[in-house]
């Protein structure tokens, strides 16, 4: 960690309203986490207190205090989950990858948590993986979901692969609803934001179904070419969620309604994508 680079953080939001958060978010995006002594920077420098700045970063859950695997798996541990077996399931996970529930692998491929419900009590046990739902797991079920996780999705259309869904997204900054009901994609409103690069600048529209790659846009946008992605009525640039674990480029953050993030990568051409839940939602 470089003092000098979260000196210009804290510096580039020194006027921002609600800009903890996000000097929080673009310290996570450099690092992937927040790394105990740039929280003491960033309280020495604002003048905040530790303490205050410790709650806001345990309070949210897409920041970590430690450094996240490529892949994140949870672990439902409800109680209907629990009755199933779901305490097996999670053993098992911690059995083949080596690490306890909260760890991260020594490669940072895979970090395990264990959730206390996931809202979906009667397809328990539930595990998730990367925002990706199993249902119904079996401890002899684990090996093929790293498996299957390590390869990448399964090469499917949109209506045949199961863990693809639909959500509803929101600006991460001023909470105003990116969906656009009167444009459809994959059969779903479409998300709306605005994008430059290359001195271009116009909307692109994302499919709101979870998994999907389909986008269109006002400008074609070449191949490997980083885009800029901003909310259309705030204008807030969408950054902060960390680099791509794929090809380093910044992830975009994008808010679900009832709560959690989705995480895409703004490299035109990259597919990967990640969504982290709220440990009360579906």
């Amino acid at each position: 960690m470089k003092s000098e680079d979260i000196s210009g953080i804290v510096e580039r939001h020194r006027n921002d309203q609600g800009s903890l958060i996000a000097i929080l978010q673009d310290i996570q995006a450099r690092y992937s986490y927040l790394p105990a002594d740039a929280l003491q920077l960033v309280s020495q420098q604002t003048g905040r207190s530790l303490v205050d700045i410790y709650g806001v970063a345990t309070f949210y859950r897409a920041f970590s205090l430690k450094p996240r695997g490529k892949h994140l798996i949870s672990v439902c541990l409800g109680t209907a989950c629990h009755v199933r077996g779901g305490p097996a399931i999670a053993a098992k996970f911690c059995s083949v990858l080596g690490i306890k529930a909260g760890d991260t692998t020594a490669d940072r491929e895979f970090t395990l948590e264990t959730l206390n419900c996931l809202g979906a009590c009667a397809l328990g046990p539930i595990v998730v993986v990367d925002g990706h739902y199993y249902s119904n797991v079996s401890p002899v079920k684990v090996k093929e979901i790293l498996e299957e996780t390590r390869a990448g999705l399964k090469k499917t259309g949109v209506r045949d692969d199961k863990r693809i869904f639909p959500v509803e997204l929101s600006c991460p900054r001023c909470n105003h609803s990116l969906m656009d009901t009167a444009h459809k994609i994959d059969g779903y409103p479409a998300v709306r934001v605005t994008a430059a690069f290359n001195g271009s600048h116009g909307w692109i529209r994302l499919s709101s179904l979870y998994g999907s790659p389909v986008v269109e846009s006002e400008h074609e946008i070449p191949p490997d070419v980083v885009v800029n992605f901003f909310c259309p009525h705030c204008h807030t640039e969408l950054t902060g969620a960390g680099p791509c674990p794929v090809c380093e480029a910044p992830m975009v953050p994008l808010m679900i309604s009832d709560g959690g993030i989705v995480q895409i990568c703004s490299r035109r051409g990259c597919r990967f994508h990640m969504l982290d839940l709220e440990t009360d939602i579906v």
